[in-house]
């Protein structure tokens, strides 16, 4: 493994790896600690205690983020007909039905989020090789199984900042929160959002504490832990 920069060593020296960040102190770190040269991604990373292998406990949801990603979000609808139509209409950047489908199976994936209207998720499911490894794959669960009708309004969410969430194998949720170069209190609402979003994706099968630990981190730097109770007391729920 390739040792890490001096600009990285220099950040470290601001993190106390024994202690444990209330949230508005931890992204604060993390925007201290930043050293890339480019405007890196913050990110939120949550340990449940819920067993990944257990249908009864999956956790998968979404979260609007009310200050957006700070990117732009090229959106992909597999839709035909009066739906396509409605897509274009909407703004989304590929629609399509049959051909964008071929596009897509030989290697094409110069997107961001996929959705696909009802009567295309058969066609679409072969794509699930190519699509889900990526997290692209639309599904009724992640909300991006969309009816003709409530395509514009998914469209703008996913250009606003709608972020999915789901449970990988080792029991992690990895989910992001927008840029370095955004304010504290904006990461603070995107944070405030997905805590809530998770919380309430909380499965039947969750038993006792839901989730175990939280760290931020930014794109390039080190892990942050925050303490837990502060950060859960963001959610409303």
């Amino acid at each position: 493994m390739a040792a890490h920069g001096k600009k990285y060593r220099e950040a470290v020296k601001l993190l106390d790896s024994t202690k444990i960040y209330e949230p508005q102190e931890a992204i604060e770190l993390a925007k201290k600690m930043a050293h890339a040269r480019f405007d890196e991604t913050v990110e939120l990373h949550l340990r449940m205690s819920v067993d990944s292998r257990n249908a009864s406990q999956q956790v998968r949801g979404v979260a609007l983020l009310p200050y957006g990603l700070g990117k732009a979000v090229r959106v992909l609808v597999f839709a035909q007909g009066e739906a396509e139509k409605i897509a274009k209409d909407a703004g989304a950047d590929f629609a399509g039905g049959d051909e964008l489908i071929k596009k897509v199976e030989g290697g094409w994936l110069e997107f961001d989020t996929a959705m696909a209207t009802p009567d295309m998720m058969g066609k679409v499911g072969k794509l699930g090789k190519i699509l889900g490894r990526r997290g692209l794959m639309p599904n009724p669960k992640a909300g991006t199984m969309v009816a003709a009708d409530d395509l514009p309004r998914m469209i703008e969410d996913a250009r606003k900042g709608r972020v999915e969430f789901k449970l990988d194998r080792t029991s992690i949720i990895h989910v992001s929160l927008g840029k370095v170069s955004f304010e504290v209190d904006k990461l603070m609402g995107n944070l405030t959002a997905v805590i809530e979003a998770v919380v309430k994706a909380r499965p039947s099968g969750a038993r006792g504490q839901y989730i175990n630990t939280a760290s931020l981190a930014t794109a390039m730097g080190p892990g942050i832990k925050l303490d837990l109770k502060p950060t859960l007391m963001l959610s409303s729920s």
